[in-house]
C-alpha cells in the first residue's frame, strides 16, 4: 500500500504546532509551578519535612569569631593619655542552634525558644582560651559613670568597695575567663546584697549570659494564610513593642527573627529583623546581585544610617541619648551600664572616634556586615554579622580608680557571627533552585524549537510531495494525450 507523503507531512505539521503550543504553554505555566512549590516548601509546617527540619534545627554550621582589643598602655590611660590597643584573635567558637518548646497556634503562628551553645574551635583560632589579654574593667569603670551623679559620699563608698575587693580599672585575664566568667568577690557581694544589678547571678563574663541560653519566646507567622508574612515576628516574650526606647517607631518589633525571610524578594525589598541582643529591630538594604555555586543571590548590607545619631538621622532620635554617629547606646536594656554597640573598628562611624584610640583601622571587607540571600526563597546562603562592644569611660571624682582618664568610647571586643550553606544542603539547593528550573527552561524552549523544526521540515516534505504528485499527474496526462493522438492517426 503506497504511503501518501503529503498527508503524513500534514500530520507532522499538526504535531509541530502542538509541540510549539506545549512549549509556549510551559513558558507561562512553568514559573507558576515553581513558585507554587516554593510557597508550599516555605510555609512553616511539619509536613514539609526538609524545610521544617532546616528551620527547627539549623543544619548550617555557624561560627562566632571573637577579637579582643588588648590594652597596651593601661597606666598611661589613667594619666589621661590616649588609649593604645592591639587586636587579638580570632578566638573561634562553633555555635549550635536548636529550637525547642515549639507550639503551633490556630491563628497561623508558631511559638518557640531558640537555644544556643558555643564550643571552642582551637584549629580555627589564632590562640587558645588561656591567652592573657587586658581590657577595661566594666564593673569598675562602667559603675563609675553610672554613679557619677550620686552624692560625693556615696562615690567615696563605691571607691572604697572597689579597693576592698581589689578591683582595679583594668582586667588582665585569660580569654576563657573574660568570655565565660571569672570568680569575683565584688560580683558575689553585689549578687547577695543588690540582686538584679548584674545581668547574671554566677560568674561575671562578657558572654556568660549567652552560653546555654535562649533568645526569648518568639512567636512568628507560619505563612499559611499569607506567604508574605512567613517568618515575620508576631511577638517576643509576649511583647508586640519594646519598652526600651523613647519613640514608638524605635520600639517597633519589625521583620523576622533574622534567620529566614519571605520569598519572592526584589531589589527594592529590605531585610528587617529583630535582634534581642541589640535590643532593637534593624534593617539591611540591597547592595548588589551575586552568585554562589551557580545559585543567584542578592547581597544586603547595613545602611550608614543604622547606628547614626538623632542629629544625622532624625528617626534614630528615639535611641538617644546619643553620642557620635556610628554608636548605639544600649544602656537602657543593659542595666543602665554605659555600653555602646558599633561596627568593628568604628567602621561607618564618625571619624572623630578614631582620633581617641590608637590601633584601629576600619575597612568594609573585614568589618562590614552582610547577608547573601536567595531572593526567590528568602533563604540566606552566606551570612556575616559583625558588631563591636564599647565602654564609655571618663574620670569621675571621688572614684579614684578612674584616675585622670580622658572621656572616650573604648572598644573592648568585636565579634563576627558567620555561616554559609554547604555540603548536602547546598547540593539540594543547587538541584532544586538551579538545575530543575534550568531543565524546565531548556525543555520549554526545546519543545518550541522542536515544534518549529518539525513544522518547517514537514512543510518542505508536504511541498515536495505535492510537487511530485503534480509532476506525476502532468506526465500521466501527457502520455494519455499522446496515446489518444496515435489512436486517431491510425484510424
Amino acid at each position: 500500500m503506497a504511503v501518501n507523503k503529503a498527508k503524513v507531512a500534514v500530520g507532522f505539521v499538526v504535531c509541530g504546532v502542538l509541540t510549539v503550543f506545549f512549549g509556549t504553554l510551559l513558558t507561562f505555566v512553568g514559573p507558576i509551578i515553581i513558585d507554587d512549590q516554593i510557597v508550599k516548601n516555605t510555609v512553616i509546617d511539619p509536613k514539609n519535612e526538609m524545610s521544617y527540619t532546616m528551620w527547627k534545627d539549623v543544619p548550617v554550621p555557624f561560627y562566632m569569631s571573637v577579637y579582643f582589643f588588648n590594652v597596651l598602655n593601661p597606666q598611661e590611660i589613667l594619666l589621661g593619655e590616649k588609649p593604645m590597643v592591639e587586636q587579638r584573635g580570632p578566638y573561634v567558637y562553633r555555635k549550635r542552634i536548636q529550637k525547642d518548646n515549639i507550639t503551633f497556634h490556630p491563628n497561623n503562628t508558631v511559638s518557640y525558644r531558640e537555644y544556643r551553645r558555643y564550643f571552642f574551635e582551637p584549629s580555627m583560632s589564632a590562640g587558645t582560651e588561656s591567652d592573657i589579654v587586658t581590657i577595661p574593667n566594666m564593673l569598675v569603670l562602667g559603675a563609675a559613670v553610672m554613679m557619677e551623679k550620686m552624692p560625693f559620699a556615696v562615690r567615696l563608698m563605691i571607691s572604697a568597695t572597689f579597693k576592698t575587693f581589689k578591683e582595679g580599672p583594668f582586667l588582665t585575664k585569660t580569654v576563657g575567663e573574660l568570655m565565660w566568667g571569672y570568680d569575683s568577690g565584688l560580683v558575689d557581694f553585689l549578687n547577695k546584697y543588690l540582686p538584679g544589678m548584674l545581668p547574671s547571678t554566677g560568674k561575671f563574663g562578657l558572654f556568660a549570659e549567652f552560653n546555654n541560653s535562649n533568645t526569648g519566646l518568639f512567636t512568628i507567622n507560619t505563612g499559611k494564610d499569607d506567604i508574605r508574612k512567613v517568618h515575620k515576628v508576631d511577638s517576643w516574650n509576649g511583647l508586640t513593642e519594646l519598652p526600651y526606647w523613647k519613640t514608638p517607631q524605635c520600639n517597633m518589633i519589625n521583620g523576622t527573627a533574622g534567620q529566614m525571610w519571605p520569598p519572592f524578594m526584589t531589589k527594592e525589598s529590605t531585610l528587617p529583623f529583630y535582634s534581642p541582643d541589640a535590643c532593637r529591630s534593624m534593617e539591611l538594604v540591597y547592595q548588589r546581585p551575586g552568585e554562589m555555586n551557580g545559585i543567584p543571590l542578592y547581597r544586603y548590607v547595613a545602611p550608614k544610617t543604622l547606628f547614626a545619631n538623632g542629629t544625622d538621622y532624625a528617626p534614630n532620635e528615639g535611641f538617644c541619648p546619643c553620642r557620635q554617629s556610628g554608636l548605639l547606646n544600649v544602656s537602657s536594656c543593659r542595666h543602665n551600664s554605659p555600653v555602646f554597640i558599633s561596627h568593628p573598628h568604628f567602621f561607618n562611624a564618625d571619624p572623630v572616634l578614631l582620633d581617641y584610640v590608637n590601633g584601629l583601622s576600619p575597612n568594609e571587607d573585614e568589618h562590614g556586615l552582610f547577608i547573601d540571600i536567595h531572593p526567590e526563597t528568602g533563604v540566606p546562603l552566606n551570612v556575616s554579622i559583625c558588631l563591636q562592644l564599647n565602654l564609655y569611660m571618663k574620670k569621675v571624682s571621688a572614684i579614684t580608680e578612674t584616675g585622670k582618664i580622658s572621656e572616650v568610647v573604648m572598644p573592648m571586643i568585636w565579634f563576627e557571627e558567620s555561616g554559609y550553606i554547604d555540603g548536602p544542603i547546598l547540593t539540594t539547593f543547587h538541584t532544586n533552585l538551579v538545575i530543575l528550573p534550568a531543565v524546565m527552561e531548556y525543555m520549554q524552549y526545546g519543545f518550541i524549537a522542536l515544534g518549529l523544526a518539525t513544522i518547517l521540515i514537514a512543510s518542505l516534505v508536504h511541498h515536495k510531495a505535492k510537487a511530485s504528485e503534480k509532476e506525476h499527474k502532468d506526465s500521466y496526462d501527457h502520455e494519455k494525450k499522446e496515446k489518444c493522438f496515435m489512436n486517431n492517426s491510425e484510424k
